[in-house]
Formats: C-alpha cells, sequence, structure tokens
C-alpha cells in the first residue's frame, strides 16, 4: 500500500476516531461508549497500521467474545484490505493452540469440546440423588463458567460458595458436591468444557516454553474487542499470549459489561493505565446511533457510576423515554406483550418493533406473552427457547427421571 492509500483510511473518522487510529505502538485503551463507532475505529486503525508498515497482518492477533462479533471484524477487515489478520474468539485461539499442541506433548489427540454441560450436570445430580428442574440446570451450568473464569479450584469455592446466590433447591454444600460430581463425570467422559479449553491452555503456556515461545513468535500485535467483559481466566491467557509484548490496544465502555455473571469484570478496563506502564488512555464520546433523548436518559442512568464522559448525541431530539417497573418478568412481558399489540393495531409495522432483554433465560416468558396475543415474531441472536438443544435435552432427561 502507498502512503496515500495509508491516509485514506482516516479520510472518513471523526476527530475523536482518528486520534485512536493513529495510536499504533504501546498499551492503548480506548474507552468508547455505545454507539460511537469503535469497530469502525479498531478495524481501521489495525488496516492503518498494516498499511503503514507498523504491523505485519499474519502477526495481529484480534479477540472478542462471540462468533458473530469475529465475523463482522474479520469482514470489516478484509473490505480495508487487512485480510490476513487473525480475528478469533478467546475460545477459538485456545482451540487452536491446545488442538496443535496437545498431541506433541501428551502423546494423543486433545479430548473433545462438549457441546453442552446440560447432560452431565444431569448426570452427576441424578448420581448424587439431587433433581435440578430447567432454570435451576440453566443456573448451574453459570455457575460453574462463574467459579471458573474466575479462576478459583473447588477447594477455593468452598470458601466462598456459602455467599453465592441459591441456585434453586440447593443447599450450598449440594452445590459444591455437584460441583465436584460434574468434574468427576467430565472427566471420566474424556471430555472438556469450554472454560476447561481456557485452563488447560493457559497451564501449557505456563509449562512448555517450547509451545510459549512458538505464540510469542507467531503473534506480536494484540487487540480486543469488548475489554470490560474480559475475566481473570482470559486475562490470565493474553498475559501469556502477549509475554513481553507491549503493543495491547484494548477497547471497551465500562458501562457496557454483561458477562459479570460469568466472572468477568470491568476492573481491568477501568484500571489499564495503572497496569501497562506508559499507556495512552482515548475516548470516543460522539454517539451516531441514537437519539438526543435517549442517548440523555443513558447518560442520567450512569451519572454516578460512570468512569467516562457523557456521550453527545449527533441524531434528532426524538421521542421521550419512558421507564416503566413490574414486580417480574411475566407481568414485563405481558406488558411489552399488549403494548405491541397497541402498536400494530394502530398501524405500525411488525419489522420496526424490536424487544430487548439482558439474558436468554428471559426469553421463554417473552415467547409465550406474544404468542397469547398472536403475535409472531422472529428471535435473533438465538434459538426459540424449547427448540435449544439443551433445553430440549433437560426437558428429555426430567421426563424420564418423572417416569
Amino acid at each position: 500500500m502507498t502512503e496515500f492509500i495509508a491516509e485514506d483510511l482516516l479520510d472518513n473518522l471523526d476527530e475523536e476516531q482518528r486520534l485512536a487510529a493513529e495510536s499504533l505502538v504501546g498499551p492503548t485503551c480506548i474507552l468508547a461508549g455505545a454507539g460511537t463507532g469503535k469497530t469502525r475505529t479498531i478495524t481501521h486503525r489495525i488496516a492503518y497500521g498494516i498499511a503503514k508498515g507498523y504491523y505485519a497482518a499474519n502477526r495481529v492477533l484480534a479477540l472478542t467474545y462471540t462468533n458473530r462479533a469475529a465475523g463482522e471484524l474479520r469482514s470489516r477487515l478484509r473490505a480495508l484490505g487487512a485480510a490476513g489478520v487473525q480475528v478469533k474468539t478467546f475460545h477459538a485461539a485456545a482451540l487452536s493452540q491446545l488442538e496443535f499442541f496437545w498431541p506433541q506433548f501428551a502423546g494423543v489427540p486433545a479430548p473433545q469440546v462438549l457441546d453442552s454441560k446440560a447432560k452431565l450436570i444431569g448426570q452427576a445430580a441424578t448420581e448424587l440423588g439431587l433433581k435440578l428442574d430447567t432454570a435451576a440446570l440453566r443456573d448451574f451450568a453459570a455457575e460453574i463458567e462463574w467459579r471458573k473464569y474466575s479462576m478459583l479450584s473447588i477447594e477455593q469455592y468452598a470458601d466462598v460458595v456459602s455467599k453465592r446466590p441459591r441456585i434453586g433447591s440447593l443447599s450450598a454444600d449440594q452445590n459444591l458436591s455437584l460441583q465436584e460430581q460434574y468434574e468427576a463425570v467430565k472427566i471420566k467422559s474424556q471430555r472438556l468444557d469450554w472454560e476447561d479449553v481456557l485452563i488447560l491452555t493457559l497451564g501449557m503456556l505456563r509449562a512448555e516454553p517450547l509451545a510459549l515461545s512458538h505464540v510469542h513468535q507467531q503473534y506480536r500485535f494484540f487487540t480486543v474487542d469488548e475489554y470490560q467483559d474480559i475475566s481473570p481466566l482470559q486475562h490470565a491467557l493474553l498475559d501469556a499470549w502477549m509475554g513481553d509484548h507491549t503493543d495491547l490496544c484494548v477497547v471497551g465502555d465500562p458501562n457496557q459489561t454483561i458477562y459479570s455473571f460469568t466472572g468477568a469484570t470491568s476492573d481491568y478496563l477501568r484500571n489499564f493505565d495503572e497496569r501497562y506502564e506508559g499507556a495512552r488512555v482515548l475516548q470516543l464520546t460522539h454517539n451516531y446511533r441514537s437519539t438526543k433523548k435517549i442517548v440523555a436518559a443513558a447518560n442520567r442512568v450512569v451519572a454516578d457510576t460512570s468512569s467516562i464522559d457523557p456521550l453527545t448525541s449527533q441524531g434528532d431530539s426524538g421521542d421521550d423515554v419512558r421507564v416503566l417497573q413490574f414486580a417480574s418478568v411475566a407481568d414485563e412481558a405481558r406488558e411489552v406483550a399488549l403494548n405491541i399489540r397497541e402498536l400494530l393495531s394502530a398501524g405500525a409495522k411488525p419489522n420496526e418493533i424490536a424487544v430487548l432483554y439482558r439474558v436468554n433465560g428471559q426469553s421463554e416468558m417473552f415467547e409465550a406473552a406474544l404468542a397469547e396475543q398472536n403475535i409472531e415474531y422472529q428471535l435473533r441472536g438465538g434459538e426459540r427457547f424449547f427448540n435449544r438443544p439443551e433445553i430440549a435435552r433437560a426437558m428429555t432427561a426430567l421426563r424420564a427421571e418423572s417416569n
């Protein structure tokens, strides 16, 4: 690429985005509020660094948390002439390394990864004489993830289990026993869960200098998207991948942490400049997605806790934001469905109406409420609740148990 083409990559960025894209070396933290163009910024930054000769595309590793986000980053980088960049989720990057190195050090192929924990949790519960309903099954799987992402052994978990939220009818002792039994069943089945993939990759890199040296030679420049959602386990793995390298760019918004239930913490983002010497911290504050009234409401919600500057909307004024409270998710879902029915009766287009919920477990209530109002809908970002494989398997196991 020529110098002219490199500079062209910055033409359509605003002043804040351009400043971030031009910060190419050393530890860089981009605090990017919702709708401020963070994905645009980091992809242009990577492409600009390659065009300017700072980065070798095949030594850049861009990390995110979902396959969908990875696909979006990969597509944008390809369009910017940076197709050689490795874009992976933490799990995909770890799994590729585990599958590559495991046969070399263990002499056998790496164990297969479970599609879902549900079956093994159900088996472990049966062996202990415990019964879990669908909600408890889901919550217990999440608790396994929290323990492992927090880097707690069974013994360490025993010290905190009494302080953790209760799962169904399980006592703290039963919770601990089930954690132990799940691990025993999993080992006997010679399978890994996705947390194991990260744990074993980290352990392998720490124990095998040849593997660690190979990774350090492979990757030199790192970008982490949605850094506010990194867990202690993922951060430890990132540290291992980086070694002595310092070219790390992270982007995130401490107000958008959504994986705290799996051990994620925004502390790594908030304290980035304390952790990395000479770090540069930049902000993106121009919101291009929402109306002024929506942005104003969002700013008020986080006013007392936010560690970044308020956002400024580049859109029009928009409609007022209403806040309603309900006693339960079921009540909320019924009211939402009724409001949608009223909007449709008034001539609103179905494809202009969206319902957002915080966790997948809430979808069941909203799907039932919409069905009660005979409202057709499409579920984005997941499968319908009772069509999900883990739910179908769990329901089959529960029916068999009751017969």
